[in-house]
């Protein structure tokens, strides 16, 4: 599939998705997509299944992936409207049961301390569907109050004495920080900036999934692109995290980058793998398939960070040579910034001229 073709097979997917690809690709606000998310295909389906007590599968946490916990991550991710009144007063009600002494929600009501990963997740879908800040404050106590000397988080910290960050835990915290101050919230904000930019350099420390200590691949789940994800990290979920808060290029981003566009297909699409062990209300999509989700998040990432940093490369098939450009894609409505080419193709003379004013390098084209 050509450019054209793969927005057309992205447009013919599920409501979430459409909204999602006029947002992110298309550059274009679609609130009349997002509105009818609650009433048609996957959204209506998660609401459906909405026991008359309030809550999805059997309480809070139990059973995966059919909790009220991660059904509210489902709803949040597909961008549904802000303004359920059901799914607000569910997420009220959690605050006032789940709540436990040291200020985090709690499900597990034998272990007296919270979990800072269930914690950045319930921030991260709470702040989206506008809960009170009063009622969030405890929330936000106890996630500072877990951070970690090397800059990010685990949930085994204060609970079995973990020494080392985690990546799982890290990334949940961040995508609450990130829905916390996209939707106003003020309290203790600061303090969450200073979280956020040292969990964002834990991350890239460790170039997505590599070891410090052994420069090795950490795990081999880190390089799936499982979704939904749930509680689990991989370089997909990260790298989405990093162009949703347009985290700046940064050259430890790239090797994460070669590994995406390694896994995509030659139609221009990427597979979903299998999903998650667990319970599933419904299936979104076809594993070992290419995935309307996978494709999506992909190139949200690479409109915003491909050819960054690239340097120009020498065409031999037609003599010439090609320049990356700056590329700036505006994501808010509000934004007025200009879209530019992604790379010029000039003359070997006149290329090579401009290289040598300007102090750079060519490099051989791979192909």
């Amino acid at each position: 599939m050509n450019e054209k073709e793969t927005l057309s097979w992205l447009l013919s997917g599920d409501l979430s998705i459409q909204f999602q690809v006029h947002r992110d690709l298309l550059d274009t606000a679609r609130p009349d997509l997002q509105r009818r998310i609650a009433t048609e295909g996957w959204g209506a389906l998660f609401l459906s299944k909405q026991r008359p007590d309030g809550h999805w599968g059997m309480k809070f946490y139990q059973p995966k992936w059919i909790s009220t916990h991660y059904t509210l991550q489902d709803l949040r991710n597909l961008c549904i409207s802000q303004d359920i009144g059901p799914v607000r007063e569910i997420i009220d009600r959690i605050i006032t049961c789940e709540r436990a002494k040291d200020g985090g929600i709690n499900p597990v009501g034998s272990v007296d301390k919270s979990d800072v990963c269930i914690n950045g997740m319930f921030l991260h879908y709470a702040c989206y569907f506008g809960i009170d800040a009063s009622k969030l404050e405890p929330v936000i106590d106890f996630i500072l109050s877990q951070k970690m000397s090397d800059g990010g988080f685990n949930c085994r910290s204060n609970r079995s004495g973990a020494i080392h960050s985690s990546l799982h835990t890290t990334i949940s915290v961040l995508e609450g920080i990130e829905e916390y101050e996209r939707n106003g919230y003020l309290y203790r904000l600061d303090e969450l900036r200073e979280a956020r930019q040292s969990s964002v350099e834990f991350i890239l420390r460790h170039k997505f999934f590599l070891s410090e200590r052994t420069g090795e691949v950490i795990h081999g789940d880190f390089l799936r692109m499982a979704y939904p994800f749930r509680w689990r990290y991989d370089f997909l979920r990260a790298l989405d995290y990093f162009q949703s808060a347009r985290i700046p290029h940064d050259p430890r981003m790239d090797p994460a980058i070669e590994i995406l566009l390694g896994k995509q297909n030659k139609d221009g699409t990427w597979n979903v793998p299998a999903k998650i062990p667990g319970q599933v209300h419904f299936d979104m999509e076809t594993a070992g398939k290419p995935s309307r989700w996978n494709t999506l998040r992909a190139l949200r990432i690479l409109r915003r960070y491909h050819d960054v940093g690239r340097g120009p490369r020498f065409r031999g098939d037609d003599n010439a040579l090609e320049l990356p450009c700056c590329t700036c894609h505006p994501r808010e409505s509000g934004d007025r910034v200009p879209t530019f080419p992604s790379s010029l193709v000039i003359p070997v003379k006149t290329g090579i001229s401009l290289l040598v004013l300007l102090g750079m390098r060519f490099r051989p084209s791979p192909e």
